[in-house]
């Protein structure tokens, strides 16, 4: 049999290696878990994971370029090819990198974070992450929304679970013939009522002016961020209730058919019922 020639020196070189990228891991995996105490205190679950990330791989590249200089590539080409690549890639990708750049003044910003409820343009939903190049959200329609950093970061972002309280605003409208005074008595009694609406900041109520036929009027309520959408739909069946009670009128249009500067009343005729002839257009359309 044909002896097999075994170069020693480039197996030693190869265990070397090895060992240097497994040390690696667990000298990087070890720095995160002793370092993790100090990131959950100081920064934000997005933040977190995304400086987690970078202390990683860069601590990886340290043990990589270890490894490949101990099989003996000559660092200085690789660094050499690798600029040249870089280049190429940032010219072929410069929505790419200003994706990444924005998505690092997002993280600074601290605007947002994993969880909160936020309104981008026309998409309103939960943030699932924030990543190097985009951000995504589930709408509450179950709907998933990828929004890129550049364009998150030129839009106007509303935060809808930033502070811990919301005020639920409505219109209520009232008849012009009723008592304003006495509405309002009411409404605040509502918001007394309901287990729901906030002692402090207290309810208030503006007045929005006339219409064609109601006087018009804010009721603004403050309630817990997780109970907007039940306290928003309880109120309302509360308003109700309380003006039918209080017999408050909630007004509807009103119309007057005038002719001219002498016109008659409208005369009106009582008709019994099953007398009224159909018309013969009435079984067309």
């Amino acid at each position: 049999m044909p002896d097999i020639l075994v170069d020693t020196t480039l197996l030693l070189n190869l265990l070397k290696g090895g060992i240097i990228l497994l040390a690696g891991w667990l000298v990087a995996r070890l720095i995160l878990k002793i370092s993790q105490p100090f990131f959950q205190a100081k920064l934000d679950k997005h933040q977190r994971v995304l400086i987690e990330r970078l202390l990683f791989w860069s601590l990886m590249g340290l043990f990589i370029f270890t490894a490949l200089k101990q099989l003996g590539f000559d660092l200085g080409i690789l660094l050499g090819a690798a600029g040249i690549l870089s280049v190429a890639i940032g010219f072929a990708s410069q929505t790419s990198a200003a994706n990444i750049i924005s998505g690092l003044f997002v993280v600074g910003e601290r605007s947002v974070s994993v969880g909160d409820v936020i309104q981008v343009s026309t998409f309103t939903g939960e943030v699932l992450s924030i990543d190097w190049l985009s951000i995504k959200l589930r709408t509450f329609d179950n709907l998933y929304v990828r929004i890129p950093n550049e364009a998150f970061i030129k839009s106007e972002v509303t935060n809808l679970s930033k502070f811990p309280i919301r005020r639920v605003d409505l219109q209520v409208s009232i008849a012009l013939r009723e008592d304003i005074g006495h509405a309002r008595s009411v409404l605040l009694q509502v918001a007394e009522d309901n287990v729901l609406c906030l002692e402090h900041p207290e309810p208030l109520i503006i007045m929005r002016g006339f219409g064609e036929s109601s006087i018009n009027m804010q009721f603004s309520v403050w309630t817990l961020r997780e109970n907007f959408l039940n306290m928003r739909n309880s109120l309302q069946e509360d308003i109700k209730h309380a003006f039918d009670n209080a017999g408050i009128q909630i007004p509807f249009p009103h119309r007057t058919v005038y002719f001219g500067e002498h016109t008659p009343p409208l005369p009106v005729h009582l008709v019994e019922p099953g007398t009224i002839k159909r018309s013969p257009f009435d079984n067309l359309g």
